[in-house]
């Protein structure tokens, strides 16, 4: 079965080819290429500030975070999510130069009769939480509330989302107008321990859970805990793996921690690097949603994006194309395999870029280039292959 079939037999998709269609006619705002939508300043109608707006959230990472609950009764796990969808949000605005003040509204649909009041506490105390850790580090983001609804009949287990906002002057806008032949790339890891980061991090991020969960997870799930699965789901496409969750990897963590590591926000780093550098950048790619592939929708012109020296493969992505049997050509398009953030510059300002990164514990390097080109494309030199995007 092709990973295609894969994804669709599971009603997900890698490159959200529905939504781009749905959107394709709206307006896209002052700065078209730019990351993040962005609104003229309708509060004040001052010319010289701009509105960003972004929702996101933890997707079907929950439901993964719903069978370790059960399975263990570790409620800490909800903090993660928590984490995820307030990272979703926040690190996609800083692709834009966002640095905050930020408010923040959750958004959380739950059943009730499987997600008790403790899950809810864990979930939004997990909120506060994390918004004080990063005030430790320079970054501001204020609770607004939020909707806690109870919706049974839509949603089977939980889903957790968020909105987040800020206003900010326009001329710190970074957007990827600016990209050009001879800039360099550089990649931050998404694995390790960032010294703001309480544990290992294995990298996963919240995109490609559902192919995940479902090839790396033995069967015995399904029948446990049916109300994790959508029951129109063919079975072979249905909890594939060779995993419990409590296996052993060769991490400090077990295969269910693996897959729900928090994913890991650039915020306090990307802080420091627009204070010192802001001329030099030239774009900033949040690597979610599209993977190493990403690039292609925010690229200003014809051009070739060359990555030939990414950073090492960590464990969790090949455990799960191991399993999965996925084509390395899928999995650099689906997964970020290692580095969720990069940042287009010159030669010089790269260096100081990664002397930043690894200031805070993240690995991070030049992974490669950009030249001309007749049309948009990302080409993939890699271990595993060379893969072309376009």
């Amino acid at each position: 079965m092709t990973d295609n079939n894969r994804y669709n037999l599971r009603g997900v998709s890698a490159q959200k080819e529905d939504v781009h269609k749905a959107i394709a006619q709206l307006d896209k705002g002052l700065f078209p290429n730019a990351f993040c939508k962005i609104y003229p300043d309708y509060w004040a109608n001052d010319p010289e500030y701009c509105n960003i707006m972004h929702a996101d959230g933890a997707g079907t990472k929950s439901s993964l975070a719903y069978l370790y609950w059960r399975e263990t009764g570790d409620l800490s796990v909800w903090e993660g999510i928590a984490i995820d969808s307030i990272v979703m949000n926040i690190d996609d605005m800083l692709c834009v130069g966002a640095t905050g003040p930020f408010t923040y509204s959750s958004t959380i649909g739950r059943n009730k009769n499987l997600i008790p009041g403790e899950v809810i506490s864990a979930l939004i105390n997990g909120t506060q939480s994390y918004f004080d850790r990063l005030k430790q580090y320079g970054i501001e983001v204020n609770l607004m509330g939020g909707e806690t609804a109870d919706v049974g009949d839509v949603v089977r287990t939980v889903i957790v989302d968020g909105t987040m906002s800020c206003r900010m002057r326009r001329d710190k806008l970074v957007t990827t107008e600016k990209m050009e032949a001879g800039d360099v790339i550089v990649s931050l890891a998404s694995y390790g321990q960032a010294s703001y980061e309480d544990r290992y991090n294995s990298g996963m991020g919240s995109n490609g859970l559902t192919s995940a969960r479902h090839e790396m997870l033995r069967k015995e799930y399904k029948t446990k805990y049916p109300e994790s699965v959508d029951p129109n789901l063919p079975d072979e496409v249905v909890y594939n793996g060779k995993y419990a969750l409590t296996d052993a990897t060769e991490t400090p963590l077990n295969v269910g921690q693996m897959i729900l590591s928090p994913t890991r926000t650039y915020a306090p780093v990307i802080l420091q690097i627009l204070q010192k550098h802001f001329d030099a950048i030239h774009g900033i790619i949040h690597c979610s949603g599209g993977g190493q592939s990403k690039v292609l929708h925010y690229v200003p012109k014809p051009l070739r994006i060359v990555k030939n020296n990414l950073l090492p493969i960590p464990p969790l992505f090949t455990m799960i194309q191991e399993a999965a049997g996925t084509s390395w050509q899928e999995m650099y398009q689906v997964f970020n395999m290692g580095q969720r953030l990069e940042i287009y510059t010159d030669q010089v300002t790269a260096e100081s870029i990664i002397a930043i990164a690894k200031s805070f514990n993240i690995e991070a390097q030049i992974s490669g280039y950009v030249t001309s080109a007749a049309q948009k494309e990302v080409i993939i030199e890699s271990e595993k292959g060379t893969f072309e995007y376009r």
